[in-house]
This record gives structure tokens, sequence and C-alpha cells, in this order.
């Protein structure tokens, strides 16, 4: 199994934070899963102009082949102006309409604001919906409250996010045995 973690902001630190903690808590329980984490800060990506992601090479060839080649994707996001980073919109414009079929989706959101919890549903989940994503329905959402010098500080987000790592394990298990029982069914 490979899970791609995706840091979705070039600026700020939270949400690498939290998904470097993500990482290592999937790191420490499935020691036989394969994880990267891409942080879209360490890449140069140009915005989209709709060729089909296998046309692109260098940072962006690799990006949205990893992305393509995982079996679920955690994705990590700040929430700017009551939205997604237009960083993390490119990834998405820059993969096909089908990106996530047959893999199992996560997200980690950090605000500044509890008053921001609705961006992953009312945006984060329908466009990866519409990609054809299996969802894992609870998320985690940190607030600056939670964070002190580069450090998660609150023993409730752990928790939430090593439920989450068990959902995405789980949930991609599920849906990979369904998968074969389906294909054993038209005996191929």
């Amino acid at each position: 199994m490979k899970i791609v973690g995706l840091s979705g902001s070039i600026v700020g630190s939270k949400t690498r934070t939290a998904m470097e903690r993500m990482m290592n808590i999937l790191a420490d329980k499935y020691t036989d899963v394969e994880l990267i984490l891409i942080d879209l800060a360490d890449y140069d990506l140009p915005f989209s102009d709709g060729r089909n992601y296998t046309d692109y090479d260098g940072d962006t060839g690799y990006v949205t082949q990893t992305i393509m080649e995982a079996d679920a994707v955690v994705i990590g996001t700040p929430v700017f102006q009551a939205s997604i980073p237009a960083t993390l919109k490119n990834i998405f414009d820059l993969l096909p309409e089908k990106a996530f079929l047959n893999k199992v989706v996560g997200f980690v959101v950090t605000a500044g604001s509890a008053k921001h919890y609705l961006v992953a549903e009312q945006q984060l989940k329908p466009i990866v919906a519409y990609m054809k994503a299996q969802i894992v329905q609870t998320y985690v959402f940190l607030e600056e409250q939670d964070f002190y010098l580069k450090e998660i500080t609150n023993d409730d987000v752990i928790f939430r996010m090593e439920r989450l790592a068990e959902d995405l394990v789980t949930l991609t298990k599920t849906y990979e045995n369904i998968r074969e029982a389906k294909e054993v069914e038209y005996g191929f």
C-alpha cells in the first residue's frame, strides 16, 4: 500500500508540521506501508494549462505521477480567506478528472479560527468526490491554539490524527478487498 501525504501550501509552517506528524503516526503504526510526503513548498509547479498530467516533466511530473500511483492520499491544507490555497487547487487542476478513482482520501486542515471548519466539508470534499475519491468522512481540524513552537500540543488532535490514520488504512484495505472480490466474479 502506498500513501501520499500532500502538504498543500507553499507558505507557513502549521500545515507542514501537521502533515509531518500525520506521516509519523502512519509510519509508526503501519510499518508495511510505503509513505511519501509531498510539501508543495519544496517544488516549482506551474499553473495548469490543460495538458495531460503525463505530459509534464520535472517537479510537476513527479508530483502528479506520485499522487496518481498512490492507493491513498492525505491532503493537508491551511485555510486562507475562508478557502483552500491556490497551490492546492492547482494540483487538482493538474490531475485528470478521475484522479482519485479507487483511492481513499483523508484531510488535515489547519486554520487560525474555528470559524473555518466547514472549508473541508464545502470545498475539499466536493472536489475530491467529483474526482471519484472514497473519502474518509471525519477529518482532522487544527487551530492556532493547537500549536506551540512548531509542535502540536493538543492531545485530542493527536488522538484524532491516529484515528484518521487507522480509518485511512482500514478503508484502503477494505476497498482493495472489494475490488479484488469483484474481479474474481468476472472470472478473468
